[in-house]
């Protein structure tokens, strides 16, 4: 059995690699080289890059086995996510890999910022000793403005609360009482400005934060201020920067990232006041080894065609603990129904009830979406193609949820109308201490199954005799039954038999059953991989 090829474009951690192991072919190639990069996507099932391979929609068509691309970084800058989306392609980063490296970079510009520490090293390894020209200010009582209090700016508010600082934060998307938690006040864009004496940024670079810290900006601000960024290149406005620091509008500043990269030549350069790195944020030997092994276990996850939580281009985000046992069981019955319903759903709707409805669901709708499609077509489905799946066959897809479940601490139904206007339901639950996977409703019949590799269901006019014609026959060809319910809606009304046997029921016997037992229908289900 050949094994899945995963192709490294760029370097990866040993960690990384290890994390891989002998479950995948590993190749190499240089992704910076074009002529290189392309014919090696041939036959490629993942491929990981870092930030100098362009993974565009040129190299994505490429690759037509390609079921993931994983960064291992957090910029995806240099990933068409759009053309990999539409391709079906997985893309997944290490989001937290560098978090601890970026937060520490910003704390040491900002107090190599505040004591001239990379000036007056300059100074003396040049045989100048001048203390009194690099004289520097205390972080003691100062007022630290962070734009953006995501993950990173919130490990910064952790590592200089220590120094005496007040803290206050700018970000429009997160609770003001998590910010409180951490002793840090979430104030408006203004006031962060009037009021820092460091101004970091740690914010994303879109089309609302690029040149966010400009002319505009940079006449609200203390003169004494100091800015730093960790974040993106182009969010601070070099040309106003510089500007602002030779008039003495700005104190001064600590730049890690630019708006071009590489950069070797800036104005800001010549400028004693500003003390700049090579985008070191995440250059340390631990952020690299957590981006390899991160990327490493997505590509893992992936592959097998399991939930990725660092995927950036599939709906929802990290899986609630609660909600990662409903995935395999979300993807069952959607198996299930696509078998009772012999056909693609016009309409489809995807319900959550119980306990885990207060948590972010996105994720067992998609799950339920593989399933239905897994036995349709012949393309490996995942959680990134089958919502695009969907709406190729026009089906229109619904997520109810409800905290209301009267019968089960949490259930799971994929319901469905088909072209002729006949509906098909299938639910299941997770049941006891071991989570054991069972099917609890078909078609509005009530029961309990464990959905086994080979099921049946045969809907018929309620009468005695057909248990033992329908074991008669699956004797008779062989099939050993491995349990049996039957439900009814009303006695002497319709039936429902569902079986779990130890193998495949032939579709020739499932049709023989039908007919003797006068059946309305009958399904083999078959959910071995």
């Amino acid at each position: 059995m050949n094994k899945p090829v995963v192709l490294v474009a760029e370097e990866l951690s040993e960690a990384g690699l290890a994390v891989l192991g002998a479950d995948f072919e590993v190749r190499h190639t240089d992704g910076a080289d074009r002529s290189q990069l392309l014919p090696a996507l041939a036959g490629v099932d993942a491929l990981i890059v870092r930030s100098a391979t362009q993974v565009d929609a040129e190299a994505i068509a490429a690759a037509p086995k390609l079921r993931v691309v994983a960064r291992a970084g957090v910029g995806l800058d240099n990933v068409d996510v759009e053309a990999a989306t539409k391709a079906g392609v997985m893309v997944v980063n290490a989001p937290t890999s560098n978090i601890t490296s970026a937060a520490e970079q910003t704390v040491a510009l900002i107090l190599a910022s505040a004591r001239n520490t990379a000036q007056a090293h300059a100074a003396l390894k040049n045989g100048e000793w001048k203390r009194s020209k690099y004289t520097g200010v205390e972080l003691d009582e100062k007022v630290v403005g962070i734009l953006g209090f995501g993950k990173i700016g919130q490990l910064v508010a952790q590592r200089l609360l220590p120094f005496g600082v007040e803290i206050i934060a700018y970000d429009p998307y997160l609770p003001p009482a998590r910010a409180a938690q951490l002793g840090v006040k979430l104030v408006s864009l203004d006031e962060v400005l009037r009021q820092a004496d460091f101004l970091t940024v740690h914010l994303p670079k879109t089309k609302e934060t690029l040149g966010l810290i400009g002319e505009e900006a940079l006449h609200k601000v203390k003169p004494s201020v100091r800015i730093v960024n960790v974040a993106r290149g182009g969010i601070v406005d070099e040309a106003a920067l510089y500007s602002a620091i030779k008039e003495g509008r700005v104190a001064g500043a600590g730049l890690d990232v630019f708006a071009k990269e590489p950069c070797t030549d800036s104005p800001l350069f010549e400028l004693d006041q500003v003390v700049v790195t090579p985008h070191l944020g995440a250059s340390t030997h631990e952020a690299q080894e957590k981006a390899g092994t991160q990327v490493a276990r997505s590509v893992k996850l992936a592959l097998a065609g399991e939930f990725v939580p660092d995927a950036v281009n599939v709906q929802g985000g990290a899986v609630a603990e609660d909600v990662k046992p409903g995935l395999p069981l979300a993807e069952k019955l959607g198996r299930v129904f696509t078998a009772l319903a012999g056909e693609v759903a016009t309409k489809l709707d995807v319900e959550v009830r119980g306990e885990i409805a207060s948590q972010d669901v996105r994720v067992i709708e998609l799950a339920a979406l593989k399933g239905v499609f897994a036995d349709v077509i012949e393309e490996q489905v995942t959680y990134v193609n089958a919502p695009l799946l969907a709406k190729d066959r026009g089906v229109a897809v619904e997520l109810i949820t409800s905290s209301d479940s009267p019968d089960w601490r949490n259930v799971v139904t994929v319901r469905g109308v088909l072209a002729d206007g006949r509906q098909v339901s299938v639910s299941g639950t997770l049941s006891g201490p071991r989570q054991i996977t069972k099917i609890v409703e078909v078609n509005g019949y009530e029961m309990e199954i464990e959905p086994t590799a080979h099921l049946a269901f045969f809907t018929y006019a309620d009468r005695p005799g057909i248990v033992g014609v329908v074991g008669r026959l699956l004797g008779e060809h062989g099939v050993n039954i491995a349990s049996m319910q039957v439900a009814r809606d009303v006695k002497g009304g319709k039936a429902l038999i569902a079986l779990t046997v130890d193998s495949a029921i032939p579709a020739d016997i499932v049709d023989q059953i039908v007919a003797e037992i006068g059946a309305e229908s009958g399904r083999s289900v078959d959910l071995e991989d």
